[in-house]
């Protein structure tokens, strides 16, 4: 198959859905499809390039010019309504390429739907995150609560607290219009957890869906040379916080529950400063930021077991599963995609969110009990390989033979609302 994978940010920017679509794309090719991706300009880097044998586009977007909309200079976001620059671009590209499907990841989707009736590829849109419903994203209602549903009454005052009154009252009133395209338009939608096709009204929808995760190298091995950085980790045990220092991603709470531990291994975090972090640690917490993805892989394998204790709905976190990939047990919030990666008591454990009681307990127990840190792992190590590349994508490239053998409208949601396999459970 010729294959066109959309996503806004592609290496060298980099997060969790960056290193997806790059290995999603690297893996397709690897299966012997032609693959090529398009994605945002960003400064420095050539319009075209080969990553490994997987094509790279890098387009213009009319917004991506307007460094005054963008929070960071690195990260400027597609809009979740058609961007006519972007939309001509991506008419060129696909007229270049000539997919049979074009697959898009989250808000590059929607300059690609003026397109649709002009290009005979199937499109199949790939959900990271709660942006076919939340302006914001992340299902936080005025960052305090997880949301009970979208209405104008609570979704412009939430946006505009966010981003401001001109900026969310734009990208509000787009996201719905482009939503409400999307879901009579795209042939098949992808949500990687149950908690987004649940949140985004998939599941009570008429829209074609499946629920399928991310994944990880079916090898996961810690490249060497070890980097310079590694030198700063702790000599003996430590537990170990992936992923951005913000109070959705629970660090206040981790830093309360930490402090209540009984002679505890430090705790080792690693990532983003933003500005909600907090500006001071106890000593025996040790913060780090800009590290590598090789050095994170080696701190997982040394770390004691993990802690991620979102207070929002993260969709299907990426390093849980890389944590699983190195034998680690995970102690993460039940909340979100979180419960379809972690069997509670057997790979990890779950707690509530924002339960800072609770959460020390659990990290208490696994510091206690070796016995019972030793079988988490065992049955973690087990499990992921139902979260490896070979498993998912083989399921995505199933996705793509269903669409191109069924016209659109035969495709109907009784069919593919559930195919019986697992998904991130």
């Amino acid at each position: 198959m010729r294959i066109l994978l959309l996503s806004q940010f592609y290496p060298p920017v980099i997060g969790g859905e960056e290193r997806h679509v790059r290995n999603l794309g690297a893996a397709l090719a690897q299966r012997g499809h032609d693959v090529s991706v398009g994605t945002l300009m960003r400064p420095g880097s050539p319009e075209t390039e080969l990553d490994g044998a997987v094509r790279v586009h890098r387009l213009r977007g009319t917004l991506q010019r307007l460094s005054g909309l963008h929070a960071d200079p690195e990260r400027r976001h597609a809009p979740p309504f058609p961007d006519p620059e972007l939309a001509l671009a991506l008419k060129r590209l696909i007229d270049r390429e000539r997919p049979d499907v074009v697959h898009a990841h989250n808000w590059i989707y929607a300059s690609l739907l003026p397109l649709r009736a002009l290009s005979g590829a199937r499109f199949v849109l790939t959900l990271h995150d709660y942006g076919l419903v939340c302006a914001k994203k992340n299902l936080m209602h005025l960052g305090t609560e997880l949301c009970s549903g979208a209405t104008p009454a609570k979704c412009l005052p939430c946006a505009t607290r966010h981003y401001g009154v001109a900026k969310a009252t734009v990208t509000t009133l787009g996201n719905w219009a482009s939503s409400f395209a999307a879901r009579r338009i795209v042939d098949r939608f992808i949500a990687v957890s149950h908690a987004v096709a649940d949140h985004t009204g998939l599941t009570d929808g008429r829209a074609p869906y499946e629920v399928i995760p991310n994944f990880v190298p079916d090898d996961v091995e810690v490249p060497g040379p070890e980097d310079a950085c590694l030198r700063e980790l702790p000599d003996g045990d430590f537990i170990l916080f992936v992923g951005d220092m913000m109070r959705l991603k629970g660090i206040d709470v981790l830093v309360e529950a930490y402090a209540g531990l009984s002679r505890p291994p430090p705790l080792v975090l690693i990532g983003r400063r933003l500005a909600d972090t907090p500006t001071a640690f106890p000593p025996n917490v040790r913060s780090f930021s800009a590290w590598p993805h090789s050095a994170i892989m080696h701190a997982w394998r040394r770390c004691l077991f993990g802690v991620l204790p979102s207070t929002g709905p993260e969709a299907c976190a990426t390093v849980i599963m890389e944590a699983m990939a190195c034998g680690k047990a995970m102690v993460a919030t039940g909340i979100g995609g979180m419960p379809d990666l972690v069997d509670h008591g057997e790979t990890g454990l779950l707690v509530p969110p924002g339960d800072a009681p609770a959460l020390a307990g659990a990290m208490q127990a696994l510091l206690d009990d070796r016995a019972l840190l030793a079988r988490l792992e065992a049955t973690s190590l087990a499990r992921v390989g139902r979260l490896k590349a070979n498993a998912v994508v083989s399921r995505i490239e199933q996705v793509y033979r269903d669409v191109l053998r069924a016209a659109p409208a035969e495709v109907t949601m009784a069919a593919y609302r559930d195919s019986g396999e697992p998904s991130c459970r």
